[in-house]
């Protein structure tokens, strides 16, 4: 179908005309269909990966969590907000607080009582702009949002959000790797085709699609080069998420050699995630160059990537002239085999000792590689965030995420120069002692780039999600234990149940599924390396 003929199917004005209790009605049975094609969704999705791999690497489990478990995390923080508005009112956050000069902090997650099971020691906040506002999704105009999906995930959650959160009625094109499940998710969503609120287009319409008239806004994913040339074709107003060379700050500490080796672990796993393929995967590690444990970190990084962690493969395309040209410019890049190269495109690069100039500072990989810079400051924590903050906000390349690192001890005897360096980060989504990525996955955050202008931008204009429907917000932040049990690639079977169960969970939150989801967690978490 054309761009312009899925545009003639919707019918805005019918949409938002559709009660609350209408698209509660709506969402029950999209979440059934979720169910329903949940494994054809796994499957399909890790056919293609393994297509371009060439060999049988990932698994439907994997394929899952690129497709079913982002989706159904949206669809159940939607269903929340409008299980709120059915007793005629809108969410609330657990507290609001005013944290800097018109800067206020609300904390959204967790506030259920399942996800305050499931969380652990998570939380969520908003950091927003001016005094908090929120807006009834019912109160918007109608309109059409044309959607411009993802290569690297099949999950175009952006469709839930457009519909539900901006009231909108939607175009959704995929990516031409991810055509074949996009037949998919028609049938996942075709209720809201049948209610002329949604309607698919061919993957080659793109250039179609950005320059229909009458549409409200284009939400795009993908290269920052492609997303500045829609905007610059558009006759409506861009929403972006493009990606960036995403930081991992290390606060020096005295860390036990169990949390070097946790910890290390739990970088390495978020690198290889989706082969790498992960906008807000962290990229460069930036440590002290006086921490008297950045070198047993490093060997314990090593030793993660190559013997700690199971082998994750680079299937998107175009990855191997990317990591050659990592190699060309940085000759000090060590070539690391997991597994012992037991799989195709499972190399991973390490990059030591970088210097602020280089080539792995100012451009994004996108694929397993890690770059490590050694700050040439103290390893005190105010001196250190001071030099760490201006590194990354004036030499690395974009503002989508960044990882912070700070064992326990460190972050209570300077709580107050971490927050202050958690809004000073000119980052659209913050993890400490949590993974950037968990941000995309929270049904009730934000994500997207921070504070950059449509002249120029690099991670993108605007953000995606916040079923709390906050005006102005600047940043999501999510913060965790640091003895939390890390996310770990230390034994596939545990990796796989955990993706089927979270993903089923949160397609009805069922006290079955979560029972099943705690229950096989505990049995996984005692077992050891599987490969």
């Amino acid at each position: 179908m054309t761009a312009q003929e899925a545009y003639n199917q919707l019918d805005p004005k019918h949409w938002v005309k559709t009660s609350v209790s209408e698209r509660l009605s709506l969402l029950k049975q999209i979440q059934e269909n979720l169910k329903t094609h949940a494994n054809s969704l796994g499957a399909t999705d890790s056919r293609m990966k393994n297509d371009l791999i060439g060999q049988n690497a990932v698994s439907k489990a994997e394929g899952m969590g690129g497709t079913v478990m982002p989706m159904a995390n949206t669809l159940m923080g939607i269903t929340k907000l409008f299980e709120s508005l059915l007793k005629g009112k809108m969410p609330q956050p657990n507290s609001i607080k005013e944290i800097d000069n018109n800067l206020f902090e609300a904390h959204v997650f967790p506030i259920h009582s399942k996800d305050k099971l499931a969380a652990g020691k998570q939380k969520g906040y908003l950091h927003i702009e001016g005094k908090p506002t929120q807006i009834n999704p019912l109160d918007k105009p109608a309109g059409v949002i044309a959607i411009s999906g993802a290569g690297n995930y099949s999950s175009s959650i952006e469709m839930a959000m457009a519909l539900f959160l901006e009231n909108k009625a939607v175009v959704h094109k995929p990516h031409q790797l991810n055509e074949a499940t996009d037949v998919i998710w028609e049938k996942v969503f075709a209720p809201l085709i049948e209610r002329k609120a949604l309607a698919f287009c061919d993957a080659d319409q793109g250039r179609a699609l950005s320059q229909l008239e009458g549409l409200h806004s284009i939400y795009f994913t993908g290269s920052t080069e492609v997303a500045h040339a829609i905007q610059n074709a558009a006759k409506a107003p861009l929403v972006a998420e493009c990606g960036g060379n995403n930081p991992c700050i290390i606060v020096p500490g005295k860390w036990s050699e169990k949390d070097i080796k946790r910890q290390a672990i739990q970088i390495v796993s978020a690198g290889k995630l989706n082969g790498g393929a992960i906008c807000g995967r962290p990229q460069t590690i930036i440590t002290s160059k006086n921490w008297d444990q950045r070198e047993q970190f490093l060997n314990e990084l090593r030793k993660a990537i190559t013997k700690e962690t199971f082998a994750c493969c680079s299937y998107y395309p175009g990855v191997e002239q990317t990591s050659e040209a990592f190699l060309q410019h940085q000759p000090s890049a060590e070539i690391l085999k997991p597994e012992n190269a037991k799989y195709n495109k499972s190399d991973y690069v390490l990059i030591p000792n970088l210097s602020e100039d280089d080539f792995a500072i100012k451009n994004e990989a996108f694929c397993q590689i890690f770059g490590e810079i050694p700050l040439d400051t103290s390893a005190d924590t105010y001196g250190f965030l001071t030099k760490a903050t201006d590194f990354c906000n004036n030499k690395l390349l974009g503002s989508l995420g960044c990882m912070i690192l700070v064992d326990n001890k460190t972050l209570k005897a300077n709580e107050a120069r971490v927050h202050q360096a958690i809004r000073d980060l000119n980052y659209g989504g913050i993890a400490v002692n949590d993974i950037p990525p968990n941000i995309w996955l929270n049904g009730y955050l934000t994500w997207g780039g921070c504070g950059e202008s449509t002249a120029d931008f690099i991670s993108g204009v605007g953000n995606f999600g916040n079923p709390l429907n906050f005006e102005n917000v600047k940043k999501s932040v999510l913060i965790n234990d640091f003895n939390a049990t890390s996310f770990e690639f230390t034994n596939r079977k545990r990796v796989e149940h955990l993706v089927e169960n979270v993903s089923y969970f949160n397609t009805d939150q069922s006290w079955g599924h979560f029972l099943k989801l705690a229950g096989q967690m505990t049995i996984d978490n005692l077992k050891g390396k599987d490969f």
